[in-house]
């Protein structure tokens, strides 16, 4: 459909690195389709596909489509050991076999084609650089790196890792996947103060955020499940330790008399377990509604169900430095957040005007807010939301972030 914008000659031969593909939901999925429909040649090296559920997807295994074609893309799958559970142990065996089978598939690539461009989608761990760097050994092919998660700072906060040798080890490699980079992308503007931390690395820094996956633009026939009548707080995606289900789950415990107000969290995760057993303990099963993890395209559906929409973080360095790529997905839908985060998050609420900030571990604030919401009159939340989506197409625009990308790729700049 884009081929015309770009003369022939700037077609190019791209290999994308990333841990997670379709049918995993990442934005490595957007990219790659887009690069595709502009008419360059895109072989992509990932991981047999076992993200969220911790165990590999139907149809995928170690003998089971390692190699196949999606979006017009050759997908090449290096084995990993599944996550299961993701218990400590469990997701460094995991992240440490990624990134040692996918250095193997890296180099034989490198040496077997010569590429363009690497383009690094850099979800956590950051070893996923490795492998990119060593194919950029081998043929000076320039690496494109796009920093989703900060490390070693992730491993810390989020991770609860605090040996002193473990972060220095991630440290090191974090240094050296970004001197190898000619482009450091961010998600986030929050990033470049830790990216200068680590070196001099500011002529190398491009702001790439985030856009509302490609997939929630198209409304799909899908049965919901009931969902209750009354004002709709809806938290969805993965329910996991950042994502500070601890404030969340305190204030609607404030909130158990509010009948009116619900909670309705749509997705799985980690820290799923950890809510039921809250919302069992404390009786807000009347407020609080688990409703389970659905496939993205129905994502529009819950949307428009939902009155506010809820994004949560911990209130930590790294997660002050974040923006959430559901911010986009949220503000795509047009409907106004609730944004229970400091820092970047709030930071774009208030310049957008989409809804309203509560701090990111005060629960008892984040109950007025909720009760402000529900008494707020239509027409406002409304608008709120309105601007949201009115900020998300200007400034979180799928075509607007390809053309730049495409424009470095070819540039070789």
């Amino acid at each position: 459909a884009h081929n015309c914008i770009f003369p022939i000659s700037a077609l190019m031969k791209v290999l994308v690195i990333s841990q997670h593909f379709y049918p995993e939901q990442f934005k490595a999925n957007d990219i790659v389709r887009e690069l595709v429909e502009r008419g360059h040649d895109v072989t992509v090296l990932t991981n047999i596909p076992d993200y969220p559920a911790g165990k590999f997807y139907d149809g995928y295994g170690i003998f089971r489509r390692r190699k196949e074609k999606v979006f017009g893309a050759t997908v090449y799958r290096a084995f990993q050991l599944p996550r299961g559970k993701a218990g400590a142990l469990r997701l460094a065996f995991n992240y440490l076999s990624s990134a040692i089978t996918t250095s193997v598939w890296a180099a034989c690539l490198s040496l077997r084609h010569r590429y363009d461009a690497i383009f690094v989608h850099e979800t956590s761990p950051v070893t996923i650089g490795i492998p990119a760097i060593i194919a950029k050994k081998i043929r000076r092919t320039p690496v494109y790196f796009w920093v989703l998660d900060l490390w070693p700072e992730s491993l810390q906060y989020a991770g609860n890792i605090h040996n002193r040798t473990v972060l220095g080890i991630f440290s090191r490699i974090t240094r050296w996947i970004y001197r190898n980079s000619k482009k450091i992308l961010i998600s986030s503007h929050g990033f470049e103060k830790s990216i200068l931390e680590k070196g001099d690395f500011k002529e190398k820094i491009v702001y790439f955020p985030n856009w509302a996956d490609k997939a929630l633009e198209e409304k799909t026939a899908y049965q919901l499940p009931a969902l209750p009548e009354g004002f709709i707080a809806m938290f969805a995606g993965n329910i996991g330790e950042a994502q500070n289900f601890e404030t969340l789950m305190e204030a609607a415990r404030l909130l158990k008399d509010h009948k009116d107000i619900h909670f309705v969290i749509v997705g799985d995760g980690r820290k799923r377990p950890w809510v039921e057993a809250f919302v069992q303990q404390h009786s807000l099963q009347d407020t609080v509604h688990c409703v389970g993890r659905h496939p993205l395209e129905s994502m529009p559906l819950f949307f428009e169900r939902a009155d506010v929409m809820l994004v949560s973080l911990h209130d930590t360095t790294i997660f002050r430095l974040t923006l959430p790529a559901k911010f986009q997905a949220y503000m795509n839908s047009g409907k106004p957040i609730l944004a229970v985060v400091n820092g970047e998050g709030q930071s774009v609420i208030e310049e957008a005007q989409c809804g309203l900030h509560s701090p990111a571990e005060n629960p008892e604030m984040l109950a007025k807010r909720l009760i402000q919401l529900s008494q707020t009159d239509k027409a406002t939340l409304r608008t709120w939301g309105e601007n949201g989506q009115r900020y998300c197409q200007q400034n979180f625009n799928l075509n607007k972030q390809m053309e730049l990308l495409i424009k470095l790729m070819s540039n070789n700049s």
